[in-house]
């Protein structure tokens, strides 16, 4: 499912135009974007959990020529599905 998908499945669920429905979803993006950007945790029951994970600096190599190179830290996306999205799916 693509965002124009999911804005047409929006507007036809809740009664909206197209317009309003792609105002709700990047209100949504953008809330749990500036959220986990400020290091929280964003839950959503029944569907799950959108968090940032710390990575520690370390070595790593290039595939291409064995060289050793430094990957600095970063801070990256994670999301843990929640058990009525687990069971939903089997």
């Amino acid at each position: 499912m693509s965002k124009k998908d999911l804005i047409d499945a929006v507007a036809k669920d809740a009664e909206l135009t197209k317009d309003k429905a792609t105002e709700v979803v990047d209100a949504v993006i953008a809330h749990i974007r500036a959220a986990m950007k400020g290091g929280s945790e964003v839950r959503i029951p029944d569907f799950g959990t959108f968090k940032v994970a710390d990575r520690k600096a370390r070595e790593g190599r290039n595939p291409a020529t064995g060289e050793t190179i430094n990957i600095p830290a970063s801070r990256v996306p994670k999301f843990t599905p929640a058990k009525g999205l687990k069971d939903a799916l089997n």
